[in-house]
């Protein structure tokens, strides 16, 4: 197989712990200066995927690139390439926030006056120049989050694994450190590998999103994509009089109503062309809502039908992941 120009490449990646199957042939293209994020419960594989292809641990078969580089044949220029912030941050906590990372540098064989400049910009860029001088001791949840992920980026990584990077902090500070990851993204064009258990950060952040349950890729795509998926969606018509609210419903055929609010609920995908078709069918009927929305169900009701374990399990470890393009049409 040829050098992949993705970011990250895997193909039939397996791995299990004595009798039990904890990734059962993974596949994953992953494009350079994007943000990949895999969802699953708890147990599903997910920081096991993390660990093999930060090459902190080998798989039992399958092979992956990371950054064009075999991760088999190549792990010390794997390691080289890439950055990792774990579950708990990974700081010192006897040394000051400044004293940390130009530890990281020295260890990135910067040298000292290297590690110090990279060190300082890294505070500044993290907002973290006041503390600097500061005991870990004096950091909040959040601002040791924030140095973590600087000491990840010391060696200016192109591609970096974020294992529940916002795990344990209030909302101001996980959307602070959003942000911080968005401008990785944008400004310094690296490649993030994201792992959460919170779905509105994956909705927020992700470009693409796979869902792992146990072991398999049970689907792939764009966060609208996957929610496309999942039935429930629907457009909610209010109507400004009981008479407009009957004329609809005998011209739109089969929906649900509330007499009280005057709505109709019309079943939809979601989509464009669907939204089009229902609003010529108004127009046609002469009919104006007072208030048109759209519901689509969101990452929760994916996630939830994905890896509900309620239905026979045999015919779930056989059917096929859904796995969806960009334009939407299946693979």
């Amino acid at each position: 197989m040829s050098m992949p120009s993705a970011a990250i490449t895997v193909r039939g990646l397996r791995k299990s712990f004595k009798e039990k199957l904890v990734l059962d042939s993974i596949d994953l293209d992953i494009k350079e200066g994007t943000i990949f994020s895999l969802l699953g419960p708890n147990g599903a594989g997910k920081t096991t995927t993390v660990r093999i292809l930060s090459t902190l641990s080998k798989p039992d078969a399958g092979q992956a690139w990371i950054a064009g580089k075999d991760l088999a044949r190549e792990p010390e220029a794997v390691r080289a390439a890439i950055g990792v912030t774990g579950q708990f941050a990974a700081v010192d906590g006897l040394l000051t926030g400044s004293e940390n990372l130009v530890l990281m540098g020295e260890l990135n064989h910067l040298g000292k006056r290297e590690s110090r400049r990279r060190a300082t910009e890294l505070l500044e860029k993290f907002d973290l120049t006041e503390a600097a001088g500061k005991s870990l001791a004096t950091y909040s949840g959040g601002m040791r989050r924030r140095l973590d992920l600087a000491m990840t980026l010391v060696g200016k990584p192109r591609i970096i694994f974020l294992d529940e990077p916002t795990a344990g902090l209030d909302p101001r500070s996980r959307r602070t450190m959003w942000q911080i990851i968005r401008d990785l993204v944008d400004q310094d064009g690296v490649t993030i590998f994201l792992t959460t258990q919170y779905l509105e950060e994956a909705d927020q952040l992700a470009g693409r999103i796979a869902v792992l349950d146990q072991g398999r890729l049970v689907a792939e795509g764009t966060p609208a994509e996957l929610k496309q998926l999942v039935p429930g969606g629907h457009v909610s018509l209010r109507f400004s009089d009981a008479a407009g609210l009957n004329l609809a419903a005998r011209e739109l055929g089969s929906t649900s109503r509330d007499e009280e609010q005057l709505t109709l609920q019309v079943p939809s995908d979601g989509g464009v062309r669907s939204l089009y078709s229902l609003l010529d069918r108004l127009n046609q009927a002469e009919l104006e809502p007072a208030e048109l929305t759209v519901h689509t169900p969101d990452l929760d009701d994916v996630f939830l039908a994905l890896t509900d374990h309620s239905t026979d399990s045999t015919a779930r470890s056989h059917a096929p992941a859904a796995s969806i393009t960009e334009t939407g049409a299946d693979r």
